[in-house]
């Protein structure tokens, strides 16, 4: 297997870069979708800093299912609309809170959480498969390059993972 370290890089770029090549190597010759989501998962949480979860829900039966991750136990179900991630699977939009504590009808699955970045998964024939969610502590941890990588981050996922036909 990839050996994959931890690297402190001098620029936001350099690390995702980093990022999205090993989760590129970790998933682009294995055919299940659950061995890939849960490194995918593994990867954020060993590689990014001050964040404290990281993970997946999946559009399953009108709404979203959590699915895996790294952190502490989380909300089971969302309802499309609610939320962060509810907001992100209903507008099929990334959302970059800096604030989640302004943010209306947040859930506070981990009243640590200070800033979330939700990204749409959507499956090759363009449905809604699921969300990537990652929350931190820190207000104002993610920014608009964390958003167009953790986009990429999605986009390779989407190359390689074969959605079960019961998501969406």
């Amino acid at each position: 297997m990839n050996n994959i370290e931890k690297i402190n890089f001098d620029s936001k770029d350099k690390f995702y870069n980093y990022l999205n090549l090993k989760l590129t190597g970790l998933i682009c010759e294995e055919p299940d979708w659950l061995a890939n989501l849960s490194n995918a998962s593994a990867l954020l949480w060993l590689l990014m800093d001050d964040i404290n979860w990281a993970g997946f829900y999946l559009y399953k039966n009108g709404e979203l299912v959590l699915g895996p991750f790294q952190g502490k136990p989380a909300c089971t179900h969302i309802s499309l609309g609610k939320g962060v991630c509810g907001a992100a699977a209903a507008e099929l939009k990334t959302q970059l809170v800096k604030n989640v504590h302004e943010f209306p009808g947040h859930i506070a699955c981990d009243s640590a959480s200070n800033s979330e970045i939700v990204i749409p998964i959507l499956s090759d024939n363009n449905k809604l498969a699921g969300v990537l969610d990652i929350d931190s502590p820190i207000l104002q941890r993610f920014d608009e390059t964390d958003k167009k990588y953790l986009e990429k981050f999605v986009s390779i996922i989407v190359k390689y993972v074969v959605f079960p036909e019961n998501f969406s």
